[in-house]
């Protein structure tokens, strides 16, 4: 299981970015918050990049990303090398991500999703695990 986590949101999701580290730190993970912190316009990318080097670096073990749509935080990490984000909506898709891609980060809208669905999205993708076999040659695929 998981128990460090790197989270960051733009300020559309500045919100549920606080109110998901207070669920998730009463689960007992750990939690490095990566801003930003209040709803003045941000770019998204910076966060995505700091979560990023989290996960590459190792000091964070996943990373959850929230802005809007959940889209720019998603593109801004997939082009990190080592990085898997999925864009999920529902918690089928956040354990399959895990399950079947390896994904390490989340990634989820603010303005698409309710809070309850993000708990929900969120306990999926942090409950489910790399499944490997077929999958990792796929994934490998995906690094090369």
């Amino acid at each position: 299981m998981a128990k460090t986590l790197a989270i960051a949101s733009d300020h559309a999701g500045v919100a549920y970015k606080k109110d998901l580290i207070a669920y998730l730190t009463d689960k007992g993970y750990t939690c490095i918050n990566l801003g930003t912190d209040t709803e003045d316009s941000v770019d998204y990318p910076v966060y995505a990049d700091a979560v990023c080097k989290k996960i590459t670096s190792g000091e964070a073990d996943l990373g959850i990303l929230i802005c809007g749509t959940g889209i720019g935080m998603s593109i801004a990490a997939n082009k990190h090398k080592g990085i898997r984000a999925g864009l999920c909506g529902d918690p089928d898709s956040a354990s399959l991500t895990r399950q079947h891609n390896n994904a390490n980060i989340l990634c989820m809208g603010a303005r698409i999703l309710s809070f309850e669905k993000v708990i929900e999205i969120t306990e999926a993708f942090l409950g489910a695990e790399f499944l490997g076999g077929r999958h990792q040659r796929r994934v490998d695929m995906l690094e090369n």
